[in-house]
């Protein structure tokens, strides 16, 4: 139909049995039927051919690890209702029988005198070979079991970067989350230099330093030190919190006088800390999973050695992603939109540009000193000229 110049949705309809369609695809499905008919009475001849040849026979030159593929093979012979046949052979040196068995079955023909030209054809034999299957198709699935303990780890982690990410693509409002990063900074970095039971060992200055570095200047701890032991743990996370979120809504402020989006600002910052670090943690789970395997030496199993270790470093890699948010939200320098902008004029660099201007010159003199319009000269571009 297709040589006949049939358009393919009409044989695609010519080929249904839908009766509320045009005349044109009635009369396309009775063209069909009437070539199908035509066709199937060659089809049938060699099909009866094939059946009393007995049918389609299957040989197989090996046996597969999995009984699976061995049975889809032998499937092909004597599908709907059609004789056939299958046949397969084996070698005493495939790696099937000479893993699992093979060294006993030489051992057992070489007693009954077979030399190694004899066919083997035994129900015992066969019964070895599919008890050989059955161990090689267990140590694969132990295999692929051993690996997806290690794939569903990182897929946990997979879905969490790529949910935080979802947020972001979609344009939702991730002003909330900056917020959380903020508090939840502050509060490690607290906890982890305020540890000390005396307040007299807390390491301000260690505080001071790091915060500096994010959304709190130094100056707002330095100097400050006895007032902030006086207010313990709780009251340095409540003022710290305040003074970082006052700064916030006046950065806020100085970028929206820019012309910035300060919602969009914050999506890009986020999406650029994450990417960054989830490329990073990838690296570093590949390395840590290519060397996990020696724990087993140390009578530990690697995978729980593997999900400790993978939780440890996704933990780091969540504080990263905050600590490089928060830095590009308070720090990064945000170009003016409304200040004006300076236009880059070309400068002349070599003998053929500084010839040209002096053309051009020389005809925009006489054009004004005729008081003629413009005089039009064409210029032949220099080597460093921008493309006309």
């Amino acid at each position: 139909m297709r040589q006949e110049e049939y358009s393919e949705d009409l044989i695609e309809l010519a080929t249904g049995h839908n009766e509320d369609v045009d005349e044109e695809v009635l009369a396309a499905r009775r063209h069909y039927n009437e070539l199908k008919a035509e066709y199937k009475k060659q089809t049938d001849v060699e099909h009866d051919r094939v059946v009393a040849l007995g049918g389609l026979h299957i040989l197989g030159t090996e046996r597969h690890e999995s009984r699976r593929i061995d049975n889809q093979l032998r499937g092909r012979a004597g599908r709907q209702g059609d004789p056939g046949s299958s046949q397969f052979f084996i070698s005493m040196e495939d790696d099937l029988l000479r893993i699992f068995g093979g060294e006993r079955m030489k051992l057992l023909t070489g007693k009954l005198g077979m030399d190694e030209d004899t066919p083997l054809d035994a129900n015992m034999l066969t019964r070895q070979i599919e008890n050989a299957q059955k161990r090689m198709e267990s140590r694969n699935y132990e295999i692929r079991k051993h690996v997806l303990q290690y794939d569903d780890v990182m897929n946990q982690q997979r879905e969490l970067i790529y949910q935080q990410r979802k947020q972001v693509l979609e344009g939702e409002n991730v002003h909330g989350n900056i917020v959380n990063m903020i508090e939840e900074l502050i509060n490690a970095a607290v906890e982890h230099d305020c540890a000390d039971q005396n307040p007299d060992a807390w390491q301000l200055d260690q505080l001071a330093d790091y915060l500096n570095r994010l959304c709190v200047p130094a100056g707002e701890i330095r100097g400050h030190e006895d007032e902030l032991r006086k207010l313990g743990k709780e009251g340095i996370k409540a003022r710290l919190k305040e003074v970082a979120l006052s700064l916030y809504d006046k950065r806020e402020s100085q970028i929206t006088s820019f012309g910035h989006d300060m919602r969009e600002l914050e999506r890009a910052f986020l999406l650029h800390s994450v990417d960054r670090r989830w490329m990073d943690h990838i690296d570093a789970m590949d390395q840590l999973r290519d060397g996990i395997g020696l724990r087993a030496y140390a009578q530990r199993d690697p995978i729980n050695e593997y999900k400790m270790e993978s939780y440890d470093m996704f933990e780091d890699m969540v504080r990263l992603i905050r600590e490089d948010t928060v830095r590009l939200v308070f720090l990064a320098q945000i170009a003016d939109r409304n200040a004006p902008q300076r236009r880059q004029v070309a400068t002349a660099t070599s003998t053929n540009d500084v010839k040209n201007n002096s053309a051009h010159e020389k005809a925009a003199a006489a054009s004004r000193a005729s008081g003629a319009g413009p005089v039009r000269v064409d210029k032949k571009p220099g080597r460093n000229d921008p493309c006309p």
